[in-house]
């Protein structure tokens, strides 16, 4: 493997006198690093979708766009695991801007080159590759949350990072808007906002560091005196592939029960996001204009709804994050009702509708994400939370662009709403068998003899 993406090496301690200043200024900067490169990420993740209308228009049907869209969905699932692997073997920092820059070429070749857009399969093969790239995003950003972040403060920290996929999926639609504006062409929804990409990749090398030891500083839970109650034996010491495969991610019946709960709330997300500019001009008489600005609303609700799923899993639950899941799922599945039976002419409801499922929907994509990070070691958080992002992406994701496209152009939209209902039942169920999983703060140890690093 390349020398820049193997670990930092550990430096010596800095003087004491000046550890709190260091480790304040740097914590901000990585947080920045990682927000600012996540966000970029989703200016290059569903601009597909914006495209679905134009191709209609060239003779393609839902189903066949369908699996298109599914593309990306299918790789970044398995690339966020095997990626997630490698990630805890590497330095983030080169990481996440590598995988920025490779999915920012795959995005402006695909509309440059006239003979892709023509094709099924050529479109597929060129989607699959941007979602393998996009699964070198999250993984990174989850390591260094792990290092730079303790458990107790994780929750509303993750959650505040967790929204720069609101903010990169939300700015995506006016980008979208201004590209067409500026190159009166609607492949512009592809090479305009991977040229800024590309600039955001190189922010991602200027800020991101790998992990506090590698700066001179101490760990983060001796910096903070947070210390899990149940620490991993050797928590600062590189692990084997096998080691955190099978001794800490494949054995873990928690990981799974998330897992799968995992697969009904992205089939939820992605069922509703990925097709609200269809379903809106179609079913709801939006114009295309109108259908975009609802997608930027929905993405922006996510950010002050995410943020506080997070705070709540934290002071309310204690570090738990299944009862705040459960709690905003359950709103999700009433706001879902409210979207599909609500007759067309309404369109104040629709967007309160779909505002209100951005606003919910996020917290618990994100505490899934989170609760993996808890309940494996630093070392192994990339594998773990690539294990519930296979499930999410290849089970839910995945579905619900191919499904969706093939059910309703076979049932109406009504085939649809009835998966979506359904699956908010189902992620409801799988989080609720890990209502008492994780690491509770409640009892915290107030030193860390017990606590090996």
């Amino acid at each position: 493997m390349i020398n820049i993406f193997k670990p930092a090496p550990h430096t010596s301690r800095l003087e004491s006198n000046k550890v709190d200043e260091v480790y304040k200024r740097l914590r901000l900067q990585v947080f920045l690093g990682i927000f600012i490169g996540y966000a970029g990420y989703y200016l290059l993740r569903k601009n597909f979708a914006f495209a679905i209308p134009y191709l209609q228009e060239e003779g393609f049907s839902k189903t066949e766009l369908g699996f298109v869209l599914a593309a990306v969905s299918i790789a970044y699932g398995f690339s966020k695991f095997i990626m997630g692997m490698i990630s805890d073997r590497c330095n983030p920092r080169y990481f996440l801007a590598t995988g920025l820059i490779l999915s920012a070429i795959v995005n402006i070749i695909f509309v440059s080159v006239p003979w892709i857009t023509s094709s099924v399969t050529i479109m597929f093969i060129f989607m699959f590759m941007n979602g393998w790239f996009q699964g070198m995003g999250w993984p990174p950003c989850g390591r260094t949350m792990a290092h730079w972040f303790s458990i107790s403060e994780r929750g509303t920290k993750m959650s505040i990072w967790n929204v720069a996929h609101n903010v990169g999926g939300g700015i995506l639609a006016p980008l979208v808007t201004l590209g067409m504006i500026i190159f009166v062409t609607w492949k512009s929804a592809f090479f305009f906002p991977a040229i800024i990409a590309l600039i955001i990749a190189f922010l991602v090398l200027f800020l991101v560091r790998d992990t506090p030891q590698s700066n001179g500083l101490p760990p983060i839970e001796e910096y903070r005196n947070d210390y899990p109650e149940h620490g991993f034996k050797g928590q600062e010491e590189e692990l084997t592939v096998k080691e955190i495969l099978f001794k800490y991610v494949l054995n873990n019946k928690f990981l799974w029960y998330i897992a799968i709960a995992n697969v009904f709330v992205y089939f939820v997300r992605y069922g509703v996001v990925d097709w609200a500019p269809t379903y809106l001009t179609e079913a709801k008489g939006f114009s295309p204009e109108d259908s975009r600005w609802s997608y930027f609303l929905y993405e922006y609700a996510g950010i002050p709804g995410t943020i506080l799923c997070g705070w709540i899993s934290d002071k309310f639950f204690r570090s738990r994050r299944a009862p705040a899941g459960v709690l905003f799922m359950a709103g999700v599945l009433i706001a879902v009702l409210v979207y599909w039976l609500n007759p067309a002419g309404h369109p104040l409801i629709d967007n309160v509708a779909l505002i209100s499922i951005g606003f919910l929907i996020y917290g618990p994509v994100m505490l899934i994400g989170l609760q993996a990070i808890d309940l494996a070691p630093k070392k192994a958080a990339g594998t773990a939370a690539g294990l519930t992002g296979f499930f999410g992406y290849i089970g839910g994701s995945a579905f619900a662009n191919a499904i969706m496209g093939l059910v309703v152009d076979k049932f109406d939209w009504t085939g649809g709403f009835i998966m979506l209902v359904l699956s908010c039942v189902l992620s409801i169920v799988f989080l609720a068998f890990t209502w008492n999983a994780g690491k509770s703060v409640e009892h915290l140890q107030t030193k860390g003899e017990n606590y090996n690093v």
